[in-house]
């Protein structure tokens, strides 16, 4: 019994000066002039989360905050062993409610907090966009294409080649329809040829089938803010706002006027990104 008391005893003691130990080297960090002075430089960087706002059936984007991470920070300046503002390190501060929690809404535009709006073009089973690609890469412009799973099966090279070029790819649905087995196999396809998980579906409006099908295999379902017709000029240019997503059919109209509406949007002082980029909720931690 006695030999028990001892183990006992040891092990208190050790775990006692473990805690101490701990203690201490926490006392003397905190006491350090780095720490301090880097404690001191919060309010001047932090960036509150913004939270996704929800509205009937639809949710727009919120965006993470920004705060110090005062562990890397407070690692990266000591090997230096003085307080340098630039070591700064900043870590994500999540939003509580998030466009990932909800693939039950649709999403129609972005947060509008940055001036980001996207182009997003709907390819049917035999749509040809070779002359929609060249417009987007003379004015040197990224965009997202939701393609028809047949198409994708009957376009894998140019699939891969817009990919490697920037361009996000999505599916649209397979053959016109949205059978689950072919829409699956299709996301499968895109991951392939992309090294990316496809993320979006699309939807003109409210369609339950596509909304359904798609919270089922995690996806965010699409509306766009605009949706352009036989004059895409003048639908954008009367509609226009931060965090747009612009979406247009594979047809004359849009080849004729792509490049007028792009000079358009740049003019405003927007920025064309792809669907991914414009509802990330990623914070620029630089």
């Amino acid at each position: 019994m006695q030999k028990i008391y001892k183990v006992v005893g040891v092990l208190l003691l050790g775990l006692f000066s473990f805690f101490y130990t701990e203690k201490v080297i926490e006392f003397i960090r905190e006491s350090d002039p780095i720490m301090r002075n880097i404690k001191k430089s919060e309010s001047d960087y932090r960036i509150d989360p913004v939270n996704a706002k929800i509205k009937d059936n639809k949710i727009i984007p919120g965006i993470s905050g920004k705060v110090i991470d005062y562990d890397s920070s407070y690692k990266k300046m000591k090997k230096y062993g003085t307080y340098n503002e630039s070591l700064t390190v900043f870590k994500e501060e999540l939003p509580a409610i998030s466009i990932d929690d909800y693939y039950d809404k649709y999403i129609s535009q972005g947060s509008g907090i940055n001036n980001d709006v996207s182009l997003v073009f709907e390819v049917k089973i035999n749509d040809n966009i070779t002359n929609i690609l060249n417009t987007l890469i003379e004015n040197n412009t990224k965009a997202t294409f939701f393609v028809d799973g047949l198409w994708l099966e009957n376009n894998k090279d140019l699939a891969t080649s817009m990919a490697e070029e920037g361009y996000e790819i999505e599916i649209l649905n397979y053959d016109s329809n949205y059978d689950e087995l072919y829409f699956s196999s299709s996301l499968t396809l895109v991951n392939s040829i992309t090294n990316l998980k496809p993320k979006y579906c699309f939807a003109k409006y409210d369609n339950k089938e596509v909304l359904e099908l798609c919270k089922k295999l995690s996806l965010h379902t699409i509306i766009p803010t605009i949706i352009t017709g036989n004059y895409p000029y003048s639908d954008v240019k009367a509609k226009l706002s931060k965090g747009s997503i612009i979406g247009f059919n594979i047809n004359s109209s849009t080849e004729i006027e792509l490049s007028t509406v792009i000079n358009y949007i740049k003019q405003k002082g927007y920025v064309m990104n792809t669907l991914d980029n414009l509802l990330s909720e990623a914070a620029d931690l630089k």
